[in-house]
């Protein structure tokens, strides 16, 4: 029997390849390297690798966009099972930079006293002598940087994949690590780990619908590429049963990792118990894989059934608004509040992707709605970013202080850092001059232009509660008395302060200046087929 070899192209995959072996050498330096080096060492590997990525997307970039006149839409790789394209690209360089400042928070030890805010041995029971000796030692789970990259290299492939087995393999991938990352916290480790149990056994649950869904996709289209699953919907082959089974079922996993309603049972208390820095990361940079990978489905694999996923997904989207801004109204704890605040996000979003048409019907002046998801995702991953990074910073002797009630009296506390997290929270109520009242425009345009108006009605009401609760934070830490003592601010190393800077910074000038993003975006906002 002869084998034919596969014919992979490495350089145009060269991101992924350099995020995995930064991972699988960061796992050989747990073994090989001394623990006392080990924490420098991680964390530079983590930083190089990640930037060596970016470099090697821009060149990937530069095939793909060689500054010609018809330059290529983009590139069908590793046997089709990837497609690197604009929309791919651009998902790709907005990872590697939240990868990259969810290094700098991982790193962060000024706040705990010189170690990280992980669990120094995350074997060891809550409570017990063997957990008060790796702390009083000052361990160190310096393992979280493999882990790290590991969800990075399964983030860039979950938006590029082309077929159902890749994209599984891919979701399997960033989801495995995350599961271990949120039962890692140094302090409140039953927590942590109660975190960790819920979100992989709900994962668990939710990829076992994905792969269910895969099979009666193969068995509707009998193949897994998305072309021929395409194909096999414009032809209206096979069952139609089998076609709307595996559309709900493929949903259901996808929209599990976004965290829209009813799918969103997790996010509270994973977003609450996890490692705040492992929070931050995995609201911003898994939300952007997971609608990358949703848009390239549907709109590629399932686009000639657009009438069919339509009506789920306009009342998955007034479902996941209303659940998410009505349910963080009577939230006491940051971190649950914000937890919310992410589903209803996810519906916000879902609203920019309700404009699915065939991209050759959009007319001049409409907002596309692959431009303006990836508009929203790239404003809502920073913000986010620098949110988490702040509540790192506000503490009492117990730890992070998350409890609403400890906020009061922040603004006279620490002015700069209640100012910032003030203007953070603005940026994702909508307001005008903030990245998100832009991001927010754009999908609601979107999906005007594609007829889908009752659900921005919904999408305007809920911005307008999802602006009480945010509002509300904001009197706490301005108007408030403190109780007791008050706020603590602690003062985080040149790490943390860059997240935070970093994302203030990008809602400022994306919320002013929003013309160029939005213009290359729609530029690239193009899948290959």
């Amino acid at each position: 029997m002869n084998f034919t070899a596969p014919h992979i192209e490495y350089d145009l995959i060269s991101p992924i390849l350099v995020v995995l072996g930064v991972a699988v050498v960061g796992v050989l330096v747990e073994a090989a390297v001394p623990r006392v080096y080990r924490y420098w060492t991680q964390v530079v590997l983590a930083a190089v690798g990640v930037v060596g990525a970016l470099g090697a997307t821009v060149y990937v970039l530069n095939r793909i966009h060689p500054g010609s006149d018809h330059p290529k839409p983009g590139f069908l790789v590793a046997e089709g099972a990837l497609a690197v394209d604009g929309p791919t690209l651009f998902i790709w360089v907005l990872i590697l930079v939240l990868a990259l400042l969810g290094v700098l928070l991982f790193a962060e030890r000024q706040l705990e006293g010189g170690v990280t805010a992980f669990a120094g041995q995350a074997a060891a029971l809550p409570g017990t002598e063997a957990e008060r000796e790796a702390s009083a030692q000052g361990l160190e789970h310096t393992e979280v940087f493999p882990l790290l990259m590991f969800a990075v290299s399964g983030m860039l492939m979950f938006p590029a994949a082309n077929d159902l087995l890749t994209l599984f393999v891919a979701l399997e991938v960033l989801s495995l690590p995350l599961y271990l990352l949120c039962g890692l916290a140094r302090r409140r480790r039953l927590l942590s780990q109660e975190a960790a149990l819920k979100y992989f056994m709900l994962g668990a649950f939710s990829s076992g619908f994905f792969v269910y869904g895969i099979a009666l996709t193969y068995g509707y289209a009998g193949s897994m590429e998305f072309s021929k699953i395409a194909q096999a919907v414009a032809s209206s082959s096979g069952s139609r049963a089998l076609l709307l089974g595996g559309m709900g079922m493929l949903a259901v996993g996808l929209l599990f990792k976004v965290g829209a309603a009813p799918f969103h049972a997790w996010t509270p208390d994973v977003y609450q118990g996890a490692p705040t820095a492992v929070t931050g990361f995995m609201a911003a940079a898994t939300k952007v894989a997971a609608f990358g990978a949703l848009l390239r489905l549907f709109y590629v694999a399932f686009g000639g059934a657009r009438w069919d996923w339509q009506p789920l997904m306009w009342g998955v989207a007034i479902l996941t608004m209303v659940v998410g801004s009505v349910f963080a109204l009577t939230q006491t704890d940051v971190k649950r509040l914000l937890a919310y605040s992410s589903v209803a996000h996810a519906g916000f979003i879902l609203t920019g992707f309700l404009g699915a048409r065939s991209l050759g019907e959009i007319h001049a002046g409409d907002i596309n709605p692959v431009q303006a998801v990836l508009f929203y995702v790239t404003t809502y991953g920073l913000m986010t970013m620098a949110a988490f990074a702040i509540v790192t910073v506000v503490r009492d002797a117990g730890g992070e202080a998350t409890h609403l009630s400890r906020w009061a009296g922040l603004g006279k506390e620490s002015p700069l850092v209640a100012g910032i997290f003030a203007f953070l929270l603005l940026g994702m109520a909508g307001i005008p001059l903030t990245s998100g009242f832009t991001g927010k425009w754009a999908v609601f345009a979107a999906a005007l232009s594609a007829g889908a108006w009752p659900v921005v009605i919904v999408a305007v009401l809920m911005s307008a509660v999802a602006a009480y609760f945010y509002v509300r934070v904001i009197v706490v830490m301005f108007f408030a008395d403190p109780v007791g003592d008050g706020p603590s601010v602690a003062v985080p190393s040149v790490l943390t302060s860059s997240v935070i800077a970093v994302g203030a910074a990008a809602t400022l000038v994306l919320g002013v200046v929003p013309g160029p993003l939005l213009d290359m975006l729609g530029r690239i906002a193009e899948f290959i087929r």
